[in-house]
Parts: C-alpha cells; structure tokens; sequence
C-alpha cells in the first residue's frame, strides 16, 4: 500500500466518487478506510470507530468473518471463474441455489436467478415481470408501479422506478411507462396525515386510483422495499405491504419485493416480506448475501411465476438477460458460506434487540436536540434521524451543518451516514450494546456540536 502521504495528496484527484459532487469530494476529501475488524473500521491516520453505516447496508456479519474470508480463497485456488449461460454451470451456484430454496421457502420463493449486486437485480426482476405477462399473452401489461422515496439502483430502467429526484433529474428522460404513488412517511406526506395507520390506508387508495387510472391491464408489477431504506428508512405501518399484495392480486400485477437491504436480517426477520406475512411473487436480493466481500445477488422467483416460464412451449419464456458474472463461482462459494454463518449466529435475532436499543437511544437525542425533526426506526437495523432547521416549518437542515454532525460523530467515534438532511444508521447486525452506546454518544456529541 502507498504511504499516508501519498494517499492524502491524491485523495478524490483522480477518481470520481459515487452519489457525489466532484467538486465537493475535492474541496472534502472523503475519509481514507484502511482496515476494518469485528465491526470497525480504521482510517488512514489510525483512527478505529464502529461502523454505523455497515459498509453500505451490506456488511451484516462484520469484518472478521473467516469462514466467507477462507470461503473466497479457496474457491479462488479451485476455479476463479466459469460462465453460467447456456450450457455450462459450475457445482457452487447448483448447491447455493438449493440453498436459497430452503431459506426463502416461507416467502414461497423456489428459483433463483444470480446477478452482480441489486441493481442488476432490479433490472432482471423487471424485465422478467415483462416476460411473464408477455409468455401469458398479455404483452400490454408493461407499466410498473412504486413508491415516491423508494430506492432501487441507478441502471436506467431501476433509475425509473425510482422515487428520488436525486437519482433522475439528472438523467432524463428515462423509461416511459413507471408511475409512482406516496409512500407512507408520517413525517412528509402529501396527506398531512400523522396516524401510521390511517396514511398506510391513503397510500393504499392512492395505489388503488392509480392503477385504475393507467388500466390494470396495462401494468406488470408494482416493486417496493418493505422497509424504504435509502430513502430515509421510511418504515411502514404493519397492514401496508399486506395491503399492496392484496390490490396486486386482485388486479394480476405482480409484486416485487426489493429486499436488497432488508433480506437476511437486518428487519429482524429473515426477510422484510416475512417481516410483514406477505409472500411476493419476485424478490431481489444482494448486499448482506456475501456479507459485501464480493459483489453478488440473487432474484428469488416464487413457484406461480417460474411455473409459467417452465411451462412455456412457444419460445417466449427463452431468458434474454445475464451477465458475464451472474453465478460466478467465487461470489457463490461466499454466499454460501455467509448463509450459513448468517444462520447459525442467527442474527436476525440480535438485529431485532440492538435495533431496539439504537431505536430507544435515538428517541431520547430527538427529545434532547430541537434540530431532530423525526426519529425513526422500529424494524431491527435501520434507523434514522431527519434533521430540521425549524421544527415548525420542518425546513430541511443545511449541508455544511449536519456535515459537522457527521465529522463530529466520527471524530467521536462512529461513523454515521448522511443523505440529504438524513443521518442514517444501518450497522453491522452482529454489534453488542456497548457498540451500540458508542454510536448513540457519538451522535449527541454530533448533535450537541451545532
């Protein structure tokens, strides 16, 4: 590795960062990670904080996970890579698949279909909902549906689908034929209703208007996160997604759950869907399913859905989507491997009571600090805190106050993640309390720094 010094004098220099201004990773040079163990990380100047942020949502066992580690290496050693498109395969995805059937058979999903991370996932998931309907002999059915804060990847069809300015305005025009409703975020919504319970009901009419406004035989899927995350961690009130799976039958819409964040359990359950009783027709999941130590993911397609391409005698039903590193070998031999150790320490239990705990603790800073408008969290490891500069008005805080907030909190030891006005919280589901208290006293040292 270079020195300190040379990594200081090239910081941001010579690369463009993701999700930012040039300008600003230049004038801001973003923090050099050099090391990370158990569920820290340590910067360039030796600094070890807990890590809030969990790598980016995906980093659920921590950074000490040597069965994934050895997983990785050996499968490195036995065969680095193979293609899995027609015709060959390799043994790894045949046994994770197998796998993947087991631990998603609550959810009633059998297949599984490999990508590179969730926003090829989003991708395939799409097109496939196309497909179906197409194999069917309805190949109006083309529209898709979401939710207005929803996040599902930057490729240009997720991109339209997605219920961020931030991630479209940029970009337009992107693909016709995707029309969003309200989510239900208590704090914001076009409705003025606080209730979870009644705005859950409003964002069900307004799905409902919606489709019968577009036709419901226009539309192939409605996809959703059951817990919005990048958004905000916009989480729901417990009759919402029941209440979306039951307009999307009713109408013969598919429904595409985004589990990218919320599988292998980080909402406490083993899957976001789960967490509500819903049973979707697609699922997409990546991030947590190599614990983020090698880009990989996995569509899980329910039995209804797979019986109708398996089925297919016409030709239609021929899958016109892939990637060079679907089912790669070694992305495999991690996700088994992190599946396993997923399950045996069973840390969707763990990330439903320091979940609590976080959730208790950023309450308590919300009571204390005026600048916290909203406090949310309730669903295992996603939390945040939306930062205001009036209460009243609900005006957004500006970017170079809750930036201090943020070097404040890393300085104090935690880092914490900002989006927006956001400070989101999305640590690593294997944390103890302590870590947990950490990150709590390095937020009021933040919050008490402005």
């Amino acid at each position: 590795m270079k020195d300190s010094n040379f990594l200081k004098e090239n910081n941001a220099r010579h690369l463009w960062h993701p999700m930012a201004h040039p300008a600003d990773s230049l004038a801001i040079p973003p923090e050099i990670i050099v090391g990370g163990e158990g569920v820290t990380i340590t910067d360039v100047d030796g600094r070890t904080v807990v890590d809030g942020v969990g790598g980016l949502w995906n980093v659920n066992l921590g950074y000490s996970c040597q069965p994934v580690k050895d997983a990785i290496s050996e499968q490195l050693d036995r065969l680095p890579y193979y293609s899995i498109f027609r015709g060959t395969t390799n043994d790894l995805v045949i046994e994770l698949s197998w796998m993947l059937r087991a631990f998603f058979e609550p959810d009633g999903l059998s297949r599984a279909f490999f990508t590179s991370g969730g926003s090829d996932g989003v991708e395939i998931a799409l097109r496939l909902a196309r497909q179906y309907h197409k194999i069917r002999g309805e190949a109006g059915r083309v529209k898709f549906l979401s939710l207005k804060k929803g996040y599902h990847g930057t490729h240009t069809l997720g991109a339209s689908v997605n219920g961020n300015s931030n991630f479209r305005t940029q970009y337009e025009p992107l693909m016709p034929g995707c029309h969003h409703i309200p989510s239900p975020y208590t704090y914001r919504n076009p409705f003025g209703e606080t209730d979870p319970e009644k705005l859950a009901q409003l964002c069900l009419a307004a799905l409902e208007d919606e489709i019968k406004f577009q036709d419901p035989s226009t539309i192939a899927a409605m996809i959703m996160e059951p817990v919005l995350g990048a958004g905000g961690v916009i989480p729901p009130h417990e009759s919402f997604m029941p209440g979306v799976r039951e307009i999307c039958s009713k109408h013969g819409i598919l429904l595409i759950a985004d589990e990218v964040i919320t599988a292998y359990g980080r909402t406490g359950a083993w899957s976001g869907s789960r967490r509500f009783g819903v049973k979707p027709d697609i699922a997409v999941t990546a991030k947590a399913i190599t614990n983020g130590y090698f880009p990989f993911g996995a569509v899980m397609i329910s039995d209804a859905v797979s019986e109708v391409f398996e089925n297919d005698s016409s030709g239609k039903a021929a899958i016109g989507s892939g990637y060079t590193y679907s089912g790669h070998p070694v992305g495999a031999a991690a996700a088994i491997a992190c599946l396993k150790e997923t399950e045996r320490l069973n840390v969707k239990d763990n990330a439903a009571a320091r979940g609590e705990q976080l959730h208790a603790g950023l309450r308590r800073l919300g009571e204390k600090y005026d600048l916290v408008g909203d406090v949310r969290g309730g669903y295992g490891l996603m939390c945040a805190l939306e930062l205001v500069s009036d209460r009243g008005t609900k005006a957004p805080i500006d970017k170079a106050t809750i930036s201090k907030v943020q070097k404040t909190a890393y300085d104090a030891g935690a880092m914490v993640r900002v989006s927006g006005n956001n400070i989101i919280l999305s640590p690593p589901l294997v944390l103890s309390e302590d870590d947990v208290n950490t990150l709590l006293t390095s937020l009021d040292k933040g919050l008490g720094s402005v």
